[in-house]
């Protein structure tokens, strides 16, 4: 399918700045924040849980659409699948002859028209994904012509032994049994954070993979995988640890959002937690993001600026079962955090009819789980394809990686650090 697109926002939202590649200094932005305008503040301040205040957003718009085929794999790259049967699923057969590029579960912008993507642990848990090689892969969407370019990526590992519990290969490279990785922010310094589902714990990774240092553990929360357990009984559910994580426009604090309730908070509530890059410790500050229902989950988290952060929230439906896909924005500074509603992604429009179903657009998939602020109206959305599992966009067959473009209908008014 060729896809043209006419508009000058997506032009802006694919160029900046450019950001140094590895190996090559990264400049570090000023670390004071910038005094909001008075515009910003009434903005702030005139949004409400549901956007029904005096500056809510309208109906969000589709701009652009690309799409990498969920039968891509990384080149020349080991087997994988082995402990999931042979039997079809979704018409593909396992096991798969190398790794499979899926499961984009956080994004990095490079500014270049170039993204890092995180693949999630694999197949889905912890007993069937020992030979999925976690992953961060480098991709190029071209909207012009509706595809994705894979360019590279780099495997994680722990050469330097910093885990200190088995790990399943003997080579030290992490695979989806050690960790279950999904959310990840790039540091001024140009290294990684990637937040974790089976600790939970927070990875530091070197620009290439390593990690480099020991994991860090989230007082007084352990998920059923999480190593040191020790006959204690876990207060979290399996697998849902930081699902969403966002780095301060300042570069100085991670916000990692946990994708479960802790036993004995209130049902349908998640902590947010605050993390000092500094100090290398957790500062106790935490904040409640509530879901609309209990059945929900988020997706992601970025920031916004020092304050608000965009946060995807999702059931766990796919295709024409889906019900609740939405990007809010959320103000820290409010006890409730004063949700407001960005971007519904089963009702965006779609005028120029790029997602090839009509005026209408939908983004179906049972988890999408990255958010990018391309420009102050743009956001950039990931699905995470689950492969080969799910089958939002097509019954019976295996969700491709899709990557869309969605213009707000008013600006985020975001710091320019967001974008960074």
């Amino acid at each position: 399918m060729t896809i043209t697109i006419g508009t000058a926002a997506l032009a802006l939202a694919m160029s900046a700045p450019a950001v140094a590649e590895p190996g090559h200094a990264t400049p570090t932005p000023p670390v004071t924040d910038p005094a909001p305008t008075r515009q910003a503040d009434a903005e702030r301040s005139g949004s409400d849980r549901h956007g029904s205040g005096g500056h809510r957003f309208g109906r969000a718009t589709l701009t652009g659409f690309a799409s990498l085929p969920a039968l891509t794999f990384v080149p020349g790259s080991e087997p994988s699948g082995a402990q999931l049967g042979t039997a079809p699923v979704n018409g593909v057969t396992p096991p798969f002859t190398g790794q499979p590029v899926q499961g984009f579960s956080g994004i990095v912008r490079r500014h270049d028209g170039t993204f890092d993507v995180l693949s999630d642990n694999g197949y889905g848990s912890k007993s069937n994904s020992a030979d999925f090689l976690l992953r961060v892969h480098r991709i190029k969407p071209d909207f012009r012509r509706g595809t994705v370019a894979l360019l590279g990526g780099f495997d994680l590992s722990d050469p330097d032994g910093h885990v200190t519990w088995p790990l399943t290969r003997p080579d030290r490279k992490l695979t989806g049994a050690d960790f279950d990785v999904e959310s990840i922010v790039r540091t001024f310094d140009g290294t990684y954070w990637i937040g974790d589902e089976f600790g939970p714990f927070l990875l530091h990774f070197s620009r290439s993979g390593r990690l480099l240092e020991a994991p860090v553990p989230l007082p007084g929360v352990k998920a059923p995988e999480n190593p040191s357990l020790n006959g204690e009984q876990p207060n979290l559910g399996r697998s849902k640890g930081f699902e969403g994580m966002a780095r301060s426009v300042d570069g100085r604090t991670l916000y990692p959002l946990l994708e479960g309730t802790v036993t004995g908070d209130t049902a349908g509530t998640l902590r947010i937690n605050e993390f000092d890059l500094r100090g290398r410790a957790y500062t106790g500050r935490t904040w409640t993001y509530r879901l609309e229902s209990p059945d929900n989950a988020i997706g992601d988290m970025i920031a916004v600026d020092r304050h608000r952060f965009l946060v995807i929230e999702r059931d766990n439906l796919q295709g024409d079962a889906a019900l609740t896909k939405r990007i809010y924005l959320v103000d820290l500074r409010h006890p409730d955090l004063r949700k407001t509603l960005v971007a519904d992604l089963l009702d965006l429009a779609d005028p120029r009819r790029l997602g090839g179903s009509g005026e209408t657009f939908r983004f179906p998939f049972q988890t999408i789980e990255d958010v990018v602020i391309l420009d102050d109206r743009t956001l950039g959305v990931l699905d995470d394809n689950n492969f080969p599992f799910s089958a939002g966009r097509t019954p019976g067959k295996p969700d491709d990686n899709e990557f869309i473009t969605v213009r707000l209908t008013r600006p985020l008014l975001s710091d320019p650090r967001a974008r960074l």
